[in-house]
């Protein structure tokens, strides 16, 4: 990959999108079957029905290479001179996976590298794609968001057990202009560290390696302190989410479409509310495939797309939040789309 710098026009431009989802179905009941709760507290609580998750030897790679080829595919093939993969839920600790997934895809040689934002890994893979776009490092770019969060989920918590689904979704960018469908609008970024507690899984880091036997006090699992992270996630998704538009030059009643990371149901309704939005507004599809971390934006913009629900000329404002703190938001006109199999 060789360096340069991009000119002062330049934006990165989406013109490709894929996704994958695991083909195991885990339904509300057969969690019932092992958590001491009712159908009826998981959907009231969360909004999800069902969800899916990775088989036994199934990695996060392979859901980010049948994205990955399923978005190239949609981006009519061509050179990619970069991958970016955003996840929390990398196939092992060292090396990155994205290296691996940039090989199995025919990329090998190409520049790779992993984000880690958690739930919102995709808003930060994007900028770091942009960047490579902005900075004349690469005209295109796969940026893939794949998480096998499962994997993390402590078996007998009913608080995050029903909240979490796997699944990839990716997208291609390529160097264009600003005015274009599908251009990156300006992106807002923010963290905060001092309340990292609340979105964690402990054991495992250079902090607290993981040691010979499994610790007994779940601390190699996900947890999540729901009712602050609810709180925090209302709050950060609409001050980005409203500089985000500021910044654009856009108004509330100009955007058709607001796809937010899928966190909850009734986190969705809070930020409507927040920003006085009608809830058919709120892309979602969170009933069917739960909350996938950093996959949740890509999945639900290629649904939505082939369901016709987000249409080519909708102005989106994209938000998410999640674990670090972090939070995101940025705004791009829909382009037209082909979705291809994986």
């Amino acid at each position: 990959m060789t360096g340069g710098t991009g000119g002062a026009a330049d934006r990165a431009v989406i013109c490709g999108i894929g996704y994958r989802l695991p083909d195991r179905i885990v339904t509300n009941a057969e969690l019932c079957a092992r958590l001491n709760t009712s159908e009826d507290w998981i959907v009231g609580r969360t909004g999800i029905s069902r969800r899916r998750w990775v088989e036994p030897g199934e990695a996060t790679s392979d859901l980010a290479v049948r994205a990955g080829r399923a978005a190239l595919k949609s981006a009519g093939g061509g050179q990619i001179d970069a991958v970016v993969l955003a996840t929390t839920t990398p196939d092992q600790r060292c090396p990155a996976t994205a290296p691996e997934v940039a090989s199995r895809l025919g990329l090998g040689g190409v520049a790779a590298l992993d984000v880690s934002a958690v739930c919102t890994g995709f808003l930060y893979g994007l900028a770091t794609a942009a960047g490579f776009v902005a900075a004349g490092l690469a005209e295109r770019v796969l940026m893939i968001a794949a998480e096998a969060f499962s994997t993390l989920l402590d078996p007998d918590d009913r608080t995050t057990l029903p909240i979490f689904g796997d699944g990839a979704g990716a997208v291609v960018l390529r160097r264009g202009r600003a005015d274009e469908p599908g251009a990156v609008g300006p992106l807002v970024l923010g963290s905060d560290g001092d309340r990292s507690e609340l979105i964690t899984v402990k054991v495992g880091g250079a902090r607290q390696p993981f040691p010979g036997p499994i610790p007994d006090d779940g601390s190699q699992y996900f947890r999540m302190r729901g009712r602050e992270v609810f709180r925090q996630s209302v709050e950060r998704m609409s001050a980005a989410g409203t500089e985000a538009l500021t910044l654009a030059g856009w108004q509330l009643g100009d955007v058709d479409r607001v796809v937010t990371h899928q966190a909850n149901a009734r986190v969705s309704a809070a930020l409507a509310a927040r920003l006085g939005l009608r809830r058919d507004v709120m892309a979602q599809n969170i009933g069917d495939v739960g909350n996938t971390a950093a996959a949740s934006i890509p999945v639900l913009l290629a649904q939505a797309t082939a369901d016709g629900s987000i249409e080519p000329g909708h102005r989106l404002l994209l938000v998410a939040f999640g674990g670090g703190l972090t939070w995101g938001a940025t705004t791009l006109t829909w382009p037209h789309l082909e979705l291809h199999d994986a």
